[in-house]
């Protein structure tokens, strides 16, 4: 975030800042590094779906992970192929399945039984043929935020083992239904990668399932989940996605013809955005100081909803004096909303502040703006892209 303070100066705040060089960079390494093993990637949208952003992955050459209907229609108009659309998410409506068979996805993500059902009668209807991958739950602990972690039994996504059966039975008797695919995900913001490689050990039984029962499936999905360094984004702007890509390279064990995906989000967009606020006011209190910011928990929701950390950093005007010769001061970095926990940070050291500073928050260029809300009537956001 060097050298950004001019720039911004007589922007209106609170505004998302996006490095749009960082991001064509970013998705460049991490295609480059699937590349090497065939591997594909589906951009997940719900990490963001800004415009400007989703035109400029589109280009790059990687697919499209959607949860909705609106994100399967924004994703093709903003210029994803539909054919590289994979469609996730436990309550696909009518409508929503009807859109996506119209415009011919790669696949479907299919989380129940019932659903599978849904499917085959719609598809029925339009004379089509769903192309459908199975998420079954793998039941391994993704280690984080028991928000975001989703493989587990008791999660309420994907299909589970006792249930296979009966997902099998309706595919083999309807016509309008072709298995293309397995698809796994554990959860979100993974750090560690030993969970993939727990992840790969339990792909390799599922794989080897329905091997033994004559299924091949063309596509082994993944899924998502990889993390990034919040604490320091400046260290590691972006992830290591050779060491990633290898991990599943050294412990998948394919079939003849099989192809892996991934659907990658945070890792992607999260180090290209940040939170861009100038402080309101300054409460120095007897024991705490509160800096109040023009932006709140309407803007980024991810420290009040699961308590996460963002790094947050004063654009400073002179970046000339030497650390040593600043005078710091401890602040509860908060919003306007009225909340108890719409707050940023709590006894965050910074340069002593004053009305009128600009605050970076950095890393929130995933789950930042996609999860903003209006709430207490709050106005829209704005935007600063650096080309």
């Amino acid at each position: 975030m060097e050298n950004v303070r001019e720039e911004l100066q007589n922007q209106s705040t609170p505004l998302y800042y996006y490095d749009l060089p960082l991001l064509r960079e970013t998705v460049n390494v991490a295609k480059n590094a699937a590349d090497r093993y065939g591997y594909k990637i589906h951009y997940a949208i719900k990490a963001n779906n800004n415009s400007r952003i989703l035109e400029e992955i589109s280009q790059l050459g990687v697919g499209a992970d959607c949860v909705s209907g609106a994100e399967i229609a924004l994703a093709i108009e903003k210029g994803f192929q539909p054919a590289e659309v994979v469609f996730a998410g436990v309550g696909k409506t009518d409508k929503e399945i009807q859109l996506a068979l119209e415009n011919d996805i790669l696949a479907f993500n299919v989380e129940s039984v019932q659903e599978i059902g849904v499917i085959s009668e719609i598809a029925s209807s339009l004379g089509k043929v769903a192309n459908i991958a199975l998420r079954i739950n793998p039941n391994v602990d993704a280690k984080t935020h028991h928000y975001i972690t989703t493989g587990l039994d008791e999660n309420k996504f994907g299909i589970m083992m006792h249930e296979l059966d009966t997902c099998l039975e309706i595919i083999e008797n309807h016509a309008s239904l072709s298995l293309v695919g397995l698809h796994f995900h554990v959860g979100s913001q993974i750090t560690d990668l030993n969970v993939y490689k727990r992840l790969c050990v339990k792909v390799n039984e599922w794989n080897a399932y329905f091997y033994d029962r004559g299924y091949t499936v063309p596509i082994l999905n993944l899924g998502g989940g990889l993390g990034i360094n919040y604490m320091e984004p400046d260290e590691e702007s972006i992830v290591n996605f050779s060491n990633f890509f290898y991990l599943f390279h050294q412990f998948l064990e394919l079939k003849p013809g099989q192809e892996v995906h991934f659907e990658l989000g945070r890792s992607i967009v999260a180090n290209c955005g940040s939170l861009i606020s100038r402080v309101l006011y300054i409460k120095n209190g007897l024991k705490k100081n509160f800096a109040i910011l023009d932006a709140g928990m309407t803007e980024l929701l991810r420290p009040a909803l699961y308590q996460a950390y963002h790094k947050v950093e004063l654009l400073q005007e002179d970046k000339q004096i030497e650390e040593e010769e600043i005078s710091k001061v401890r602040y509860d970095i908060v919003g306007p909303i009225c909340e108890s926990s719409d707050c940023f940070g709590k006894d965050v050291l910074l340069p002593e502040l004053i009305r009128g500073d600009l605050i970076a928050i950095r890393s929130a260029g995933a789950y930042g703006e996609v999860m903003s809300s209006r709430y207490n009537l709050r106005q829209p956001l704005n935007y600063f892209y650096k080309e």
